[in-house]
């Protein structure tokens, strides 16, 4: 029997606001990967492309729910995580993302939420269950598909820039800017509705992942579980909100910093991102949006010439991608003994 929303207890509500908030930090944070080689190009004004990402961004939470079942059942065990402490899980692994993502952000340093998120439950629920409540075979498969992805970023980047250079060549200059700048308006937007479908889900699948260990949904296995409507409209407008914030920084980081593009190669390196985020999320693969257009913006630099690529910005973002998950994992710990010390 399914549980009324009003008998959900207070504290896991309190987890499921931060989880919202985190998602709307997600949405602030990422905002750079839709738009900011958009804006580089000057393709199109700041407040536009922003808005645009934000309404795609909404849309694209709803197509699928794939990945939140991935991040929900396939990172801790939701048959240990128990009732009792499922709130104080959430909610630290929730808040050591955010802090994460904050600090990030100010920084202008694009890394990946999904890394926080992911960091931040193991951590959280580790120190509860130890080990034994990571399903490896679950992280694993997330954390191979986010190695590669950033690679894969680099290889479709390059290979695209090189095929777009070949049709450039035989057409004429004003022609080529035209077209390509139509272009990348339309891969800019499929970048904001690829960044939705998977990213906003990621949150979904912890909140139901909460409902399911305070029995929302009644017995059975967590397999079972669909998405509560009301969850995925919660998700879908936090991150449209944070997205329409939008975090000016990173969006410079990205649009500027790592290389200088014109609309030839926004479009390539943003066709490329979205292939492999669409590919993911029809497979139900969790993969980071910030990594992948990162480095299909590496591929694309490197394929106008290997200085093209600032690559001390490029070693300071991977140096803040390596920190991710261990600094959230421990700061979620730490956070729910605390919690856990404070409560009881």
């Amino acid at each position: 029997m399914v549980e009324p929303i009003a008998q959900i207890p207070l504290f896991f509500w309190v987890a499921i606001l931060v989880a919202l908030a985190f998602d709307f930090a997600n949405g602030w944070h990422d905002t750079a990967n839709a738009v900011a080689t958009a804006i580089s190009t000057r393709v199109m004004r700041p407040v536009t492309a922003i808005t645009l990402s934000a309404i795609l961004n909404f849309v694209g939470a709803l197509l699928s729910t794939k990945v939140a079942k991935t991040i929900g059942g396939g990172i801790v065990n939701p048959a240990v995580v128990s009732s009792v402490h499922g709130g104080y899980v959430i909610f630290s692994a929730m808040a050591a993302a955010i802090a994460w993502e904050l600090y990030t952000v100010i920084r202008g340093l694009p890394v990946s939420g999904s890394h926080a998120l992911i960091g931040g439950l193991i951590g959280s629920a580790v120190s509860l269950y130890g080990f034994g409540v990571v399903i490896g075979s679950g992280v694993l498969k997330i954390f191979l598909a986010m190695l590669i992805s950033p690679m894969l970023g680099v290889l479709l980047g390059f290979i695209a820039l090189k095929i777009s250079y070949f049709f450039a060549a035989r057409t004429k200059p004003l022609l080529v800017n035209k077209t390509f700048s139509f272009l990348q308006i339309l891969t800019s937007s499929l970048m904001s509705l690829m960044h939705g479908q998977n990213d906003a889900q990621k949150v979904m699948g912890v909140i139901t992942l909460l409902l399911f260990t305070g029995g929302y949904f009644g017995a059975g296995e967590f397999k079972n579980v669909h998405v509560p409507v009301w969850v995925m409209l919660a998700c879908a407008s936090s991150m449209a909100l944070g997205t329409a914030v939008g975090g000016r920084a990173v969006i410079k980081t990205l649009g500027r910093g790592l290389a200088h593009l014109r609309p030839i190669e926004g479009a390539a390196a943003e066709a490329s991102a979205s292939l492999i985020l669409e590919t993911a999320s029809a497979l139900g693969v969790p993969v980071s949006t910030t990594h992948t257009i990162t480095g299909s913006i590496v591929g694309v630099g490197s394929a106008k010439r290997m200085k093209a690529v600032k690559w001390s910005v490029t070693v300071r973002i991977l140096y803040a991608w390596i920190f991710t998950l261990p600094i959230t994992a421990l700061t979620g710990a730490l956070l729910t003994r605390l919690i856990i010390a404070i409560w009881h």
